[in-house]
């Protein structure tokens, strides 16, 4: 899981497993472009509807990229393993709208410093918490 400001640099990145992480944030940064093509091709249609959640940007044989973009243009991007046939549409955009609240509980931190790397306990937990969900 990853979240990216404007400059499309990660604040945050989590893998399991990490044998494959440099894999994993070459995959997040090529979904990126998916991610502005959807937005550009939304347009006032993702302000109208206030649809944040993206869906599937795409499938490769090992993972499927989902993404999510705030109204402040925060992307969340989501990888996950192609294998996993349990989780449906429903979860994943379930998952988006939770790591958002999370996001926003950080935003609201006067100590946090926008732009910054997230380091946030409370964060790593409730992110470990759907990863352990998910596998």
């Amino acid at each position: 899981m990853s979240k990216f400001p404007k400059m499309n640099y990660p604040l945050y990145i989590r893998s399991i497993p990490t044998e494959n992480e440099l894999k994993f944030h070459y995959t997040v940064h090529t979904s990126l472009d998916v991610v502005d093509e959807k937005i550009s091709a939304m347009g006032k249609a993702l302000v109208d509807q206030r649809e944040l959640y993206l869906g599937l940007l795409y499938p490769t044989e090992d993972y499927k990229v989902y993404g999510y973009v705030t109204n402040s243009k925060v992307k969340f991007v989501m990888v996950v393993d192609s294998s996993n046939t349990a989780l449906r549409d429903n979860e994943i955009r379930s998952m988006f709208r939770k790591l958002h609240n999370s996001y926003t509980d950080i935003m609201c931190n006067p100590f946090y410093n926008p732009g910054d790397r997230i380091n946030s306990r409370a964060f790593d937990n409730m992110v470990n918490s759907m990863m352990m969900q998910v596998c």
